[in-house]
C-alpha cells in the first residue's frame, strides 16, 4: 500500500521539527518519483542522483515553508525538483541548453509569494497558456520541451527532423509572439 498525501505532509511537518526519521520516510515515499523528474530533464544519470540530493537538502531546509492549501506535498517537491534540475542544466556548459531572452525564473520561482503575488502569477500563467495556444502545435510542444522540460536545440532539431538553425529560428519566433502577445 502506498503513502498518503497525508502520511507526506506529516513526516514533512515531523521533518521541518527535525525528526531524521520523518525525513527518511518521506524520502523513500518520494525519491523515485522525484529522481523520474530529475533524469528526465537532465538525462544523465550520475548528475541526476548529485542534484536529487541537493534537492532533498533544500525539501529538509524548506520543510517549515511548505503550506498544505497552497499545493500538494508532491506538487511542491516536484516543483523543487524540476527548479534545481533547470538550475544544473543552464549551469551546464557542456550542455547546449536553450537559454533565449525568455525568463522561465518568471514561471519557476514562486516560493515565496503572497497571495496577491500568487494570484497575479496565476494570471499570468493562464494568459500565457492562452498565448501558447495561439501557437502551431509543433511550435507549442517545441516551447514546452525546451523551456520547461529542459530540452536542448540539438535534441530538438533530432525530435523535429530540422537542422538545429531552423529549431533556433523556430524558438525565437515562437518566443516573439509569445512576447507579443503577452504584452511584454
Amino acid at each position: 500500500m502506498g503513502t498518503s498525501t497525508r502520511d507526506l505532509e506529516q513526516f514533512l511537518a515531523r521533518a521541518a521539527d527535525g525528526d531524521m526519521d520523518a525525513f527518511g520516510h518521506l524520502y523513500h515515499a518520494t525519491s523515485a518519483k522525484l529522481f523520474g523528474i530529475v533524469l528526465r530533464i537532465l538525462k544523465n544519470r550520475a548528475q541526476s542522483e548529485d542534484i536529487l540530493q541537493e534537492i532533498y537538502v533544500r525539501v529538509w531546509e524548506r520543510a517549515g515553508d511548505f503550506e498544505p492549501g497552497r499545493a500538494s506535498i508532491i506538487t511542491w517537491m516536484a516543483t523543487i525538483a524540476r527548479n534545481r534540475a533547470i538550475d544544473a542544466l543552464r549551469c551546464d556548459k557542456r550542455h547546449d541548453a536553450v537559454v533565449d531572452d525568455f525568463d522561465i525564473d518568471q514561471l519557476a520561482d514562486h516560493d515565496d509569494l503572497s497571495v496577491a503575488d500568487e494570484a497575479e502569477r496565476n494570471d499570468d500563467l493562464r494568459q500565457l497558456e492562452i498565448c501558447l495556444g495561439g501557437l502551431d502545435d509543433d511550435r507549442r510542444t517545441m516551447v514546452r520541451l525546451a523551456y520547461l522540460d529542459g530540452f536542448s536545440r540539438a535534441e530538438l532539431a533530432e525530435r523535429f527532423a530540422q537542422p538545429v538553425g531552423t529549431i533556433k529560428t523556430w524558438l525565437h519566433r515562437s518566443l516573439k509572439q509569445l512576447k507579443e502577445c503577452l504584452g511584454s
